[in-house]
C-alpha cells in the first residue's frame, strides 16, 4: 500500500540502563508501544521521565505490557493523561497488580512534590509530580486483559501472544507476528528454580529477539538462600538487633515470607516478632490466591506464609515500630530503597551496628540500595543525612531475575537462531557481557542498541 513504511522497532527506553522499558513497534502506519515504564536510579535517567515521549501519546494505537513492575508499567498514567486513548493489553494478574502499583506510584510522587515544596529543595516552583494518584486511577480504565497462550489482534494486523515468563504474578513474554515476521520480547524472565513461580516458557522460533540483561554479567550464588536468610536472622537476633528486609512489594515479599514460614516450622530461627509493613504486599496476597495456576505454592504453604507476619497497614502502626527496638524482623518496601516505609525504618535503625539491612534483589545504579550494596555509609533520607552502621547484606539469591547462565540456557532451547538479538534492560556492563556470551557461545548475531535507535524488523542489523 502506498505511503506505508516497512515494519520497524524503536528503542525508547531500557537502553544503557536497567529501567524505563519502552519499545515502539511501527507497522502499516500503526504504532504499538511494548512496555511503558519509568526510568529510575540516576538523576540523568529520572529526568527522562519529564521529557515528552518521542511520539505523540495520541498517535499510539495500543500498549502491550509484560508485567506490573514500575520500570515496565509506571509511565502509563502519564501516557493516558497526555492523550493516549487506546487499550493497554496485559494478563489478568498484571492488570490486578497495576491497580495497586500505579495509584501508589502517583501518591508517592505527590508526596515527594509536597515535601520538595515544604523544604524548598526543588529547582521548580512549585514542584509538580510526574503524575497524580488520580491520573493513575483513571489510567486503569484503559486496561484490557488477555490470557496466556491466546493470540489477539492489534491495530496494523499485528498478532500478539502472552507467554509465561515466571518472575512475578502475571509476568509474560510478548510474541508479535507482523508482516510475515516475528519479534519476541522477554520482559523480565524468571528463574528456573524459583521457589514461588513456575519457570519461563522456553524460547521458540523468532526473527527478532529483544532480551533483558539485568544479570547479564553475573550468576546467582550457588548456596541456599533460605538457609542464608536463617543464618542472618539468628545472628542478628542474638545481639537483639532489628532485621530490616527491603523487599519489592510484589514478588520478593512473598518469597521472604515463604522462607520465614519454613524456617520457623523447623525451628531454624528464633521466634521473634515479624512485621509485614507494606499495605501493597498485604493486598497482593489475595491476588496470588486468585491465580493459583501461576505459582508453585500448595495451599498449606500459602496459608503458612501469610500467618507468619503481623500485617501493618496504618502509618501510625508503622511509626510505632521505630520505637519498639529489637529483636524483630521488618519486611517493607521499596526493594531498592527509592521510597516507601522502609526509609523511615532505615532512619531509625540504620545508625545502630546491632541491626541489619537485607537487600533482597537487584539494586539499580543511582538508588540508595545500590549505594549501600557498594559499601556506602551515608544515605540522604527526607532531606537528612543518615549515617549507616547497621550490617548490610545483599542477598542476590533472592532475585526473581534469570542470571547470565539461565538466560543462555533459555535461549539455547530455540529451534534456530534469530536473525538478530537485541540486548536491553541492563546496565552497560551487564548488557555487553551478555552480548559477548551470546556471540561466542551461541554464535548468534547480537548487539546492544542505542537509546532512541530505530531498526528494521524485515532486515534487522
Amino acid at each position: 500500500m502506498s505511503g506505508q513504511h516497512p515494519p520497524a522497532l524503536q528503542f525508547l527506553g531500557a537502553t544503557d540502563t536497567v529501567t524505563g522499558s519502552r519499545y515502539l513497534v511501527r507497522s502499516q502506519n500503526h504504532r504499538i508501544l511494548v512496555e511503558c515504564g519509568l526510568f529510575q536510579g540516576y538523576k540523568v535517567l529520572r529526568d527522562r521521565n519529564r521529557t515528552p515521549l518521542q511520539v505523540s501519546p495520541a498517535s499510539v494505537d495500543a500498549v502491550v505490557l509484560t508485567h506490573a513492575h514500575l520500570d515496565h508499567s509506571g509511565y502509563i498514567p502519564a501516557l493516558v493523561r497526555d492523550g493516549f486513548r487506546g487499550p493497554v493489553y496485559s494478563t489478568p494478574g498484571t492488570a490486578e497488580l497495576c491497580s495497586l502499583l500505579l495509584p501508589d506510584s502517583g501518591y508517592l510522587q505527590e508526596e515527594e512534590a509536597r515535601y520538595a515544596d515544604r523544604t524548598e529543595s526543588s529547582t521548580h516552583h512549585p514542584p509538580m509530580p510526574l503524575y497524580t494518584a488520580e491520573d493513575a486511577v483513571r489510567s486503569l480504565d484503559s486496561f484490557q486483559t488477555r490470557a496466556f497462550d491466546s493470540p489477539f489482534l492489534l491495530p496494523g494486523g499485528i498478532e500478539a501472544t502472552f507467554l509465561p515468563a515466571g518472575h512475578i504474578l502475571g509476568a509474560a513474554q510478548v510474541h508479535l507476528a507482523l508482516a510475515g515476521h516475528t519479534v519476541h520480547f522477554t520482559g523480565d524472565l524468571g528463574r528456573r528454580n524459583d521457589p514461588l513461580m513456575y519457570p519461563p516458557r522456553d524460547l521458540g522460533t523468532t526473527n527478532v529477539l529483544v532480551t533483558e540483561s539485568t544479570y547479564g554479567n553475573r550468576t546467582h550464588p550457588g548456596g541456599n538462600p533460605e538457609a542464608e536468610l536463617g543464618e542472618i536472622i539468628s545472628r542478628v537476633a542474638k545481639r537483639h538487633g532489628v532485621i530490616m528486609i527491603a523487599a519489592f512489594a510484589v514478588g520478593r515479599a512473598e518469597t521472604v515470607l515463604l522462607y520465614l514460614s519454613r524456617l520457623l516450622a523447623r525451628h531454624a530461627i528464633p521466634a521473634i516478632p515479624i512485621y509485614l509493613n507494606s499495605p501493597m504486599a498485604i493486598d497482593a496476597s489475595g491476588m496470588y490466591q486468585r491465580h493459583r495456576e501461576e505459582h508453585r505454592l500448595a495451599q498449606h504453604d500459602f496459608e503458612a506464609m501469610y500467618r507468619v507476619a503481623k500485617p501493618i497497614r496504618s502509618a501510625d502502626e508503622s511509626k510505632l515500630l521505630n520505637l519498639r527496638g529489637g529483636p524483630m524482623i521488618i519486611i517493607s518496601a521499596s526493594g531498592m530503597l527509592t521510597g516507601g516505609r522502609i526509609l523511615h525504618h532505615l532512619a531509625a535503625y540504620g545508625p545502630d551496628k546491632r541491626n541489619a539491612i537485607i537487600l533482597s534483589g537487584y539494586q539499580a545504579g543511582g538508588t540508595r540500595g545500590a549505594a549501600l550494596a557498594e559499601g556506602g555509609k551515608h544515605l540522604r533520607i527526607y532531606g537528612q543525612d543518615v549515617h549507616i552502621e547497621a550490617e548490610v547484606i545483599q542477598m542476590e539469591g533472592l532475585s526473581a531475575h534469570a542470571d547470565s547462565n539461565e538466560l543462555l540456557q533459555w535461549m539455547q532451547a530455540a529451534p534456530q537462531a534469530p536473525d538478530m538479538t537485541y540486548i536491553t534492560h541492563g546496565e552497560p556492563d551487564a548488557a555487553d557481557a551478555l552480548r559477548v556470551r551470546i556471540k561466542r557461545q551461541l554464535g548468534w548475531k547480537v548487539r546492544v542498541p542505542e537509546h532512541q535507535e530505530s531498526v528494521s524488523i524485515e532486515n534487522p542489523r
